[in-house]
Formats: structure tokens, C-alpha cells, sequence
């Protein structure tokens, strides 16, 4: 009977380890659990220099923790990864996957083999796709109502949720700007986000142009502040006097000497100024410099006796950006500066907002051959909200480009994971031995997120699982815990709906992760 025994359960060391790696990643999803869904609770990250985050987005959350159990860390890497994959359902993949360790340990309890287990949630993680490509709503893109619904569904668990009816539309719009009808991917680079001290979220806005919100118009020698119709330059060297090689100095004896240098730095920078004005160019962007000043008094007074607007320390990061939304090409070198170099807009004009300036440039072509840009100027009355205000419409930002990947939507409020915890119940009584009991255990793991939504809610979460489990086997399939009203509604007339891609994503990486921490049966130090 001993063998016997030894046969199912292993050796007791893997089974200590395993059950040390559960342990460890069940405790990261707890952590997280509170802040699922639209009334989950917000976390206050302190940093060790002292600087604070308010935020409710899982992958934010996990990223400032300081995990060191190497399971642990795993589900701090598969939140990240549904970050990168869809952008939204961070919260939600760490709770699935914890649900579904929790039922290994159940299972594993019991004596069953590690590896069947494995390739039972592997087989029912196929169901569980079918399941959802099944139920899932084909959707038009052309339909931007729909696609405000589904950025708003996104935003009603953020801190920023009261300001939904803004944000959601300035994320479709900017993502829909940038989109071609055919294509099944968007490149969230082209949407530069702006963050500016200052207002309310409700003035955050989409920009057709470009906004620099931290860089603003050179107002000495009293340079111009707004030009119509600017021909905008990108410039990539510096207008000040060349300096020497690191180390090295030059030693000057007498003032003839002295006077020569002054006269030959003041010819070199007119020499500069002068190729630049002869260009017709009337707005000067200049990239920021690292070894030297990319400017110097005596060159930003002779660009403002041109009338030449000059808005200096352009991230490198930019340039791409600021090149392809305003038509120009950056030059290098002074000798490459010629005419056919300059963009074109309306306007070009430094504003005061809140406490500081912007400089907006509006009415742009936009029409570059790898693809139109986006702007959005995000406002905010404290540091605290306006990071969230940035993080949040992000994560609307991603819900968009999930739905351009793969155009269909489901159901939100627990739908969806409920209806694949019913379907697989029945496709366990198809099976027979093990593998049935590991099916029937992944199916109930799948009720964590409508049990965890309703608790999260202050509601009782038993009588309403059960309710809802009523309802889709009734045939009510987008049935879900309406937590405003404390009941079971349907969740496609409350407008209450998710990317197909999302939950897809969730739950396939969620299992991936699982299946790989049942492997491993020994941890090995190496030093």
C-alpha cells in the first residue's frame, strides 16, 4: 500500500515544494483580489524615495510590489504580459490564475498526478475558447457608440470612473484617427499622451496636431509666441559655440587672443542663424542636448530679430513622432537644412494652462506614408490623479486596439467566465476518471470573478453566484451581476461589455502560468 501511495503523491519534497510555490502565488492574488471591478478598492504604493501611487490597475499594482518568492514572481510577470497582449484584465488574469491554484491544491490533495491535471486544464482550456468565440457579438468598427460602451466598461473600475463619458470618447477618436479600414493592429506609438498640471480631468482633450506640455517657446530678446501659417523646422545640432573635447582646455595669454575667440564664436553662431533664416523657416524645434547647450544667448537673439519662434529640448524619443504628424524631416547638420526640409500647419502658439505653458500646433496635414498620429493633452488637479487619469486612459486606449485585433465583444459582469464554468461542468460528465474531476475543478475556478465582483460590491455573493448560475442554464447567457442595482440584469442593455480578446487572453494566460507551476517540482539554488 506504501508503494502505492508513493506512486500518486510523489515524494514528499515535491510535494512541499509545490505546495510552497501555491502558497506563495495564491498570496500575490489575494493582495490584488479587493481591486477587481467597478467598485473594488484603490491601493496607496509608497516608494522607497517617498513618492506615493494611487491606482487600481493590477499590472501597476504588481509592478511596484517587492516580490521575492520566484512563484510569486511569475504572477507579477503574467500581468504583465496580459499588459503588453491586450492592456486590460491585468486585475482579473492574477485572480483567475490564483482561483485555478487554488483547486490544483484540491486536486492534488486528492492524489492525483501533477501532469494529469496539466493535460486536463489543457483540455479544457480549449473548450473553454470555443466557449467564448461561441458567445462572442460580431462588432462593426464603424460603430463608434458601441466602442464608447465598451472604453466607458473599462474606465468603471478606475479611479478617474466618474469622468468616463470624456475619456472614452477621446480614446476611440484617437485611436480610430490612426486606423486604415483593413487593418488588425495599431500601433499605440502614434498616439503621443501629454500629461499638464493643472484644471480638471473633465479638459483633458484630443489635439489635431501636436502639444509640447513640457516645452515652451525661448522668450528671450523677445522671440515671437504664435505664428500663422508656420514653415517648422527640426533641427539636431546646437546654435552655440563648439567647445573642446572632454578634458582638454584652452589657455589664452593675452586679450587679443581673447577678443579673436569672442569675434570667430560670434561669426560661427551668425553663420548658423543666418542658413537657418534663409530656409523661409519661422518655427525652429531644437533636440535636446546632452554634451553642450543647444542654445546660446547671442543665437536665440538673432533667431527673435527674424521672427523666428524657438522651442528648445525636443526628446530624442519625439522626433519620429513630431516628423511624421508635422511633415518634416530632421536635419543633422546645418548643410542639410534647406527648404524642402520644413513642415506646415495653421498655427503655432504658446498658451498658459494652469500654472505653466503648452505650446500647441494645430491644423496639421497629417498624411505621412507610414501612418497618421494621434495627441491628447490628459489635465488633472494633482500629481496623484493626473498619473491616473494617464494610466487609465491607457488601459481605454488598449480595450480599443484589442477590438481592431479581433472585432468581436462579450458580455462583461461575470457573463462570460460564468458561462464557461456551465459549459464545461456539462463537458466534465462526457469524460471519465481523473480527468473529469480536473475539468469539473477548473470549471469552478472560473467562478471567483463574478463571486469576487459581488463582494468587492458589499453584496452576498453566494445567493448571487447561484442566481446567476440559474440564469445561464436557464439559456440566459448574457446574464451578469449588475453591481449598481445589487442584482442579475442583462449586461448588454446595461451596456456593460468587454473585447473578446480580453477575457480570451485572461484566460488562456492564466492556465499557461498554472500548468507551469504545477511542473516544477524542486527549486535550486545556485549561487
Amino acid at each position: 500500500a506504501r508503494t502505492k501511495e508513493r506512486i500518486f503523491t510523489g515524494s514528499e519534497k515535491s510535494r512541499s515544494v509545490r505546495s510552497t510555490n501555491i502558497t506563495a502565488a495564491k498570496a500575490v492574488a489575494d493582495a490584488i483580489r479587493t481591486s477587481l471591478g467597478p467598485r473594488g478598492m484603490d491601493k496607496m504604493i509608497k516608494d522607497s524615495k517617498g513618492e506615493v501611487t494611487i491606482t487600481n490597475d493590477g499590472a501597476t499594482i504588481l509592478k511596484q510590489m517587492e516580490v521575492v518568492h520566484p512563484t510569486a514572481k511569475m504572477l507579477v510577470e503574467l500581468s504583465k504580459a496580459q499588459d503588453i497582449e491586450v492592456g486590460d484584465g491585468t486585475t482579473s488574469v492574477v485572480v483567475l490564475a490564483g482561483s485555478l491554484l487554488s483547486s490544483c491544491n484540491a486536486l492534488l490533495d486528492k492524489g492525483i498526478h501533477p501532469s494529469l491535471i496539466s493535460d486536463s486544464f489543457k483540455l479544457a482550456i480549449n473548450k473553454a475558447s470555443e466557449v467564448l468565440e461561441e458567445m462572442s457579438i460580431k462588432l462593426n468598427l464603424s460603430n463608434e457608440e458601441a466602442l464608447i460602451k465598451i472604453a466607458s466598461t473599462s474606465l468603471a473600475s478606475k479611479v478617474v470612473s466618474q469622468h468616463s463619458d470624456e475619456l472614452a470618447p477621446i480614446a476611440v477618436r484617437a485611436v480610430m484617427n490612426i486606423v486604415k479600414p483593413d487593418d488588425d493592429n495599431v500601433d499605440l506609438r502614434n498616439i503621443k499622451v501629454s500629461k499638464k498640471l493643472g484644471g480638471t480631468v473633465d479638459d483633458t482633450e484630443l489635439v489635431n496636431g501636436l502639444v509640447f506640455a513640457t516645452n515652451h517657446a525661448a522668450h528671450a530678446a523677445g522671440g515671437p509666441t504664435r505664428v500663422a501659417n508656420p514653415k517648422i523646422g527640426l533641427i539636431q545640432f546646437c546654435l552655440s559655440s563648439p567647445k573642446t573635447d572632454m578634458e582638454n582646455s584652452v589657455v589664452v595669454h593675452d586679450y587679443q587672443a581673447m577678443d579673436r575667440i569672442l569675434r570667430e564664436e560670434r561669426k560661427y553662431i551668425v553663420g548658423l542663424c543666418q542658413k537657418i533664416v534663409q530656409t523661409g523657416c519661422n518655427v525652429l524645434l531644437i533636440q535636446k542636448s546632452v554634451l553642450r547647450d543647444a542654445t546660446n544667448d547671442l543665437s536665440l537673439f538673432y533667431l527673435a530679430k527674424n521672427k523666428i519662434m524657438v522651442i528648445r529640448d525636443i526628446e530624442r524619443d519625439d522626433v519620429d513622432f513630431i516628423s511624421r504628424t508635422l511633415g518634416l524631416t530632421p536635419a543633422a547638420h546645418v548643410d542639410q537644412f534647406t527648404p524642402d526640409k520644413l513642415g506646415t500647419a495653421e498655427l503655432c502658439e504658446e498658451e498658459t494652462v494652469g500654472e505653466g505653458k503648452i505650446v500647441r500646433i494645430t491644423g496639421v496635414q497629417n498624411d505621412h506614408p507610414s501612418g497618421k498620429t494621434s495627441s491628447i493633452l490628459v489635465r488633472g488637479s494633482n500629481q496623484l490623479i493626473l498619473d491616473e487619469a494617464d494610466r487609465s486612459l491607457h488601459d481605454a486606449l488598449c480595450v480599443i486596439r484589442s477590438l481592431v485585433k479581433k472585432k468581436a465583444l462579450l458580455p462583461g459582469g461575470g457573463a462570460s467566465e460564468t458561462e464557461i464554468s456551465i459549459k464545461l461542468m456539462e463537458y466534465s460528465r462526457e469524460l471519465i476518471g481523473a480527468q473529469a474531476i480536473c475539468v469539473r475543478a477548473f470549471a469552478e475556478a472560473f467562478e471567483i470573478i463574478p463571486y469576487t465582483l459581488a463582494e468587492n460590491a458589499g453584496l452576498s455573493p453566494i445567493s448571487l453566484v447561484t442566481e446567476l448560475r440559474n440564469k445561464h442554464i436557464e439559456g440566459d447567457r448574457n446574464a451578469g451581476i449588475n453591481v449598481r442595482r445589487g442584482g442579475i440584469t442583462n449586461m448588454l442593455n446595461e451596456n456593460v461589455m468587454q473585447p473578446l480578446l480580453v477575457t480570451l487572453s485572461a484566460v488562456k494566460l492564466a492556465t499557461e502560468c498554472v500548468r507551469m507551476i504545477l511542473k516544477i517540482d524542486e527549486v535550486v539554488m545556485v549561487r
